[in-house]
């Protein structure tokens, strides 16, 4: 048992820390640097860090989960999901960094593309696994309730949701990363208690992301960029509904909503307002940071919170 556990996390982190040195140097050479915003001036000695580099942890979790899918098949809806995303947002990334088109995907042909993934996410979780669209309701015992037709609308919302509310996140060095190791490590226990396969997934991807980490870590080396954020968006909502536990993304990954609302909240109060503002920036991680944060006191904190949350969600099953 132990080895069950231990052997997909050594795995994965060592291919993910151990590609870094290797992808960093081309992501440099194909000159895919971010560009940081000029309001943020303790992050414009960032400019130029390669970005894009979600590709190493997805390298780690393609390659590591192969190995796992003949033996635990409830992985590869998720695996496509993951994987699905992290090609939108490489195509995003390629377009706005390595083509200079400053827009990348437009917001018609990302959101045409996210709905294309879920879809066959949907579509494969529903014909090819034994997985339920029941859902698990928060604090009652392990009690789920049956939604009906309403279950694929709200599907679509819960995938596109958590992917944009995951994309937020990315920002400071190491903050997605963190936050998401947390919920990655969370939902493997869950899995575990469940007796569901996803748990080798979700150890898999705590793996991946802590080798990954290494080279993300304040001051980076490398960013994930959309090719990465989006990705583990992915993993969050297709584990969660393969767990029949989209209810509970509100509580363990509340980091991801927070973030998503700040900028709603922002937007449409500048625009109601004729330009007054709610929060100094958004994402509300660049509040704090104007408010004095550091970026690390920024990472710790929020992962913190997502700890204390996790230890919430579990005791909510």
């Amino acid at each position: 048992m132990g080895w069950n556990i231990a052997l997909p996390v050594f795995v994965s982190f060592i291919i993910s820390a151990g590609i870094g040195p290797f992808i960093i140097p081309v992501l440099r050479k194909l000159k895919v640097g971010n560009t940081e915003r000029e309001e943020l001036e303790s992050h414009q000695k960032k400019n130029g860090t390669p970005t894009m580099g979600g590709i190493m942890f997805l390298i780690s979790i393609l390659i590591t989960s192969v190995f796992y899918m003949g033996s635990n098949p409830e992985i590869i809806p998720v695996v496509i999901l993951t994987i699905g995303f992290g090609i939108i947002g490489f195509i995003d990334d390629y377009l706005k960094v390595v083509l200079k088109r400053s827009d990348g995907l437009l917001a018609w042909q990302k959101m045409i593309l996210q709905i294309i993934v879920t879809g066959v996410f949907a579509f494969y979780m529903t014909n090819y696994t034994s997985v339920s669209l029941d859902i698990m309701v928060p604090f009652m015992g392990g009690y789920t309730v049956s939604i009906g037709w309403l279950a694929i609308p709200i599907l679509f919302f819960a995938v596109i949701g958590t992917v944009n509310g995951t994309n937020f996140t990315d920002g400071v060095d190491g903050l997605a990363t963190s936050v998401t190791i947390v919920v990655a490590a969370f939902f493997s226990f869950a899995a575990y208690r469940l007796g569901s396969e996803v748990d080798v997934l979700c150890l898999i991807v705590v793996g991946a992301l802590m080798g990954f980490l290494v080279h993300n870590v304040f001051p980076a080396k490398v960013f994930m960029g959309d090719t990465g954020s989006l990705a583990l968006g992915g993993f969050v909502a297709g584990t969660a509904y393969m767990l029949n536990m989209p209810l509970f993304i509100i509580i363990v990954g509340f980091i991801y909503l927070l973030e998503v609302l700040s900028v709603i909240i922002q937007v449409s109060y500048f625009k109601a307002t004729h330009g007054k503002r709610v929060f100094r920036m958004a994402p509300i991680h660049h509040h704090f940071e104007l408010g004095g944060w550091s970026e690390t006191k920024v990472v710790a904190i929020f992962s913190i919170v997502t700890v204390l949350l996790a230890l919430l969600a579990y005791a909510a099953m």
